[in-house]
């Protein structure tokens, strides 16, 4: 699966869903609105005791065939670690609970890594998303995180956030959106090179081609002066060691790769922010958050000569940092794939980037933004 990697419940937990469409724009009868369903548990396990379970309530998503959860910790010692499970239902059958991912910061104790496969009659997992199998849907979801730690003398990790985004499409063609915007507007986030690092760490993915999500969460960390501090990554060769850091801290030692959506998420919660995986239906969508200041990373591929100007000639699955648009809803990127860092803001045509997001990957998205700003999603 390539599709990361170009080559070359409680009742006290607060909830909230977002339906993010924007109120110009109707969502398509045959595309519905992904729906984003959040918690803010604040889970941590009790004083004598080595784990605590959070469950959801069960969600009721009629028609869903893809559920992509994502979740935050605000500490997460080594030796503890997150196992976070899914199970869903229609109107004959519910699943047993599939584990997405066990996921840790550090690797003392085990490893980071989702559970693909795990198929049944209705469902099964493909990485890191819960997905239906051909000619079924799921009526509802449920979502649990049991809180882990090997001893008691191990603090306990904090759930601080639980998300799912709920849709109907995992790929979708539609016509190009007709831009709000106005004027130029560009935040000014860093521009760093997935490509300088070639050779780098072999054990977490090689750096260069395989790089460009890690890339990516670091650009849109340092945008908001956060990350790891210069100390945390003196082990890195050469220039952006932060990008290395991220690398190692995002591997997947089942995808065998840095790539896998949520664990991009969950590594930028560990420097204060919120942040989730999230299925947007349009560029527009994208637009409100440029206008609020928070730039958004999401996942493209194309073919040759659907993306011009693209540092890349194809790719089966790449992510990119939306910084901004002109006035006329060009896209202002900074594209990880630059060979060098002056090489990577770069702007691409409204309509080809839209449908190499939306046909590529369904409109997955990284919504990262500092806890501070409690940002609506």
């Amino acid at each position: 699966m390539y599709r990361r990697l170009f080559p070359v419940a409680t009742a006290l937990a607060i909830a909230f869903v977002a339906h993010l469409t924007p109120a110009a724009v109707a969502a398509s009868p045959s595309h519905p609105t992904p729906v984003l369903t959040r918690w803010e548990p604040q889970t941590k396990i009790a004083n004598g005791k080595k784990s605590k379970t959070w469950t959801s309530p069960w969600v009721a998503a009629k028609g869903t065939t893809a559920l992509n959860p994502s979740w935050n910790a605000s500490t997460m010692p080594n030796g503890s670690f997150l196992t976070i499970q899914m199970r869903a239902k229609d109107a004959k059958k519910t699943t047993g609970w599939k584990t997405v991912a066990e996921w840790r910061y550090g690797l003392s104790g085990g490893k980071r890594t989702t559970k693909s496969k795990q198929s049944d009659s209705l469902a099964w997992v493909d990485t890191d998303t819960v997905k239906a199998k051909s000619g079924k849907k799921f009526s509802a979801w449920q979502i649990r995180v049991k809180v882990q730690r090997k001893n008691t003398k191990v603090k306990s990790p904090v759930l601080t956030s639980v998300a799912v985004v709920s849709s109907t499409y995992t790929s979708k063609t539609s016509p190009v959106s007709k831009t709000t915007m106005t004027r130029d507007a560009e935040l000014a986030v860093p521009a760093y090179s997935q490509m300088v690092h070639i050779g780098h760490s072999p054990q977490y993915g090689g750096g260069g081609q395989a790089w460009c999500s890690p890339t990516s969460t670091s650009m849109v960390l340092r945008y908001y002066g956060l990350g790891p501090s210069a100390k945390s990554y003196t082990w890195a060769k050469g220039a952006d060691g932060f990008v290395d850091h991220a690398a190692r801290y995002t591997y997947d030692s089942a995808y065998r790769g840095t790539g896998t959506w949520p664990f991009n998420t969950a590594y930028a919660s560990r420097y204060g922010t919120d942040a989730v995986v999230h299925r947007l239906p349009d560029l527009r969508s994208v637009e409100r958050f440029i206008s609020a200041g928070v730039p958004v990373i999401v996942s493209v591929a194309f073919k040759k000569g659907e993306l011009t100007g693209a540092p890349i000639s194809s790719t089966p699955g790449h992510l990119i940092v939306v910084r901004g648009f002109t006035a006329n809803g060009e896209v202002i990127v900074n594209d990880p794939a630059g060979k060098t860092n002056a090489q990577v803001r770069r702007i691409y045509n409204r309509a080809q980037f839209e449908r190499a997001w939306l046909k590529g990957s369904g409109g997955i998205s990284y919504v990262i933004a500092p806890a501070r700003m409690n940002l609506a999603f």
